[in-house]
């Protein structure tokens, strides 16, 4: 069970965030049975000691390894040791330090209570880029948590044509309030299995057309996950795992994320379920686990 416990204030090197929102990710509840020693929070946002709005990519890459250089550092050889939240403290607190190089200053227009959304978002940009998702194509998105719909809104930024698989009424009507299609079908260019399952990769290949690409930015939690290797094969689908953010050349995902925020307010009215004061984490825990009840994102706001 999560614990609100009192600490003493960050001394770390680095930049001091006043935090403002903290969204639950799916990740947290799966590691809250790892008994982590770091307070929880990677989707986070808040202000600079100066007052300025800023969204926080929740890394400490090593900044020298090839796969920084070239700007992946998502596939730093710290590997999770890296992540905010999971191997440091995190964001589910009244303050925060973090690296300079994760500041990103929000853009106009971004509210700081939905800014959290940007790391999930940002998740999604990486997958609509690993993927190369373009304008006139038809995407597919098997999943209608916060990943598969924060990759509906980045699957349109790209300019496609996005229809959503989800379970629950609440996320469908955060999907029609979005834009996403009436109803799944078949032959999709590119399919975003954002569940994490085994059924849902099947059906991502299955809706997939011969040919097309399926992107994984659902987190396999599962060891046994199943892959459907002779539809996989016999279609000839190129398969692409994406794993959190990075950077291509000038084109940062956390960066991207923010703008499609700014462009689309609403993103945050259609995700963001529950909001709940950072004293009541316990209670928010609860309802982030009742997918069935409506909830979608829940933000603490310390």
């Amino acid at each position: 069970m999560p614990a609100v416990v009192d600490v003493p204030s960050p001394t770390a090197d680095g930049v001091r965030v006043k935090v403002a929102s903290s969204g639950i990710c799916g990740s947290d509840l799966h590691l809250l049975v790892w008994n982590l020693p770091a307070t929880f929070g990677h989707e986070f946002a808040g202000t600079l000691p100066d007052g300025r709005p800023v969204a926080v990519e929740p890394l400490k890459p090593c900044r020298r390894c090839e796969a920084c250089v070239r700007g992946a550092y998502n596939l730093c050889v710290l590997g999770p040791a890296m992540v905010l939240g999971v191997s440091s403290d995190g964001g589910m607190a009244d303050e925060c330090i973090v690296p300079a190089e994760a500041i990103v200053l929000l853009p106009s227009g971004v509210s700081l209570a939905d800014a959290c959304l940007i790391e999930p978002l940002a998740v999604a940009v990486h997958g609509v880029r690993r993927g190369g998702v373009m304008g006139g194509q038809r995407v597919g998105i098997i999943g209608g948590g916060t990943i598969g719909l924060t990759s509906l809104a980045a699957a349109q930024a790209a300019g496609a044509t996005v229809d959503i698989a989800v379970r629950h009424d609440r996320q469908r009507a955060a999907a029609e309030q979005l834009g996403a299609g009436a109803a799944m079908t078949d032959g999709y260019d590119v399919v975003i299995e954002a569940a994490g399952t085994s059924s849902a990769l099947a059906e991502a290949v299955e809706r997939c057309r011969p040919g097309g690409t399926v992107v994984l930015v659902g987190t396999y939690w599962d060891s046994g996950t199943e892959l459907p290797g002779q539809m996989l094969s016999m279609k000839e689908i190129t398969l692409v795992p994406s794993s959190m953010y990075g950077r291509v050349g000038p084109s940062r995902d956390f960066e991207v994320a923010a703008s499609i925020l700014a462009d689309r307010p609403e993103i945050g009215s259609a995700l963001i379920t529950h909001r709940f004061p950072l004293d009541a984490a316990v209670e928010a825990f609860a309802v982030a686990r009742d997918r069935a009840a409506g909830a979608i994102k829940v933000v603490l706001e310390p």
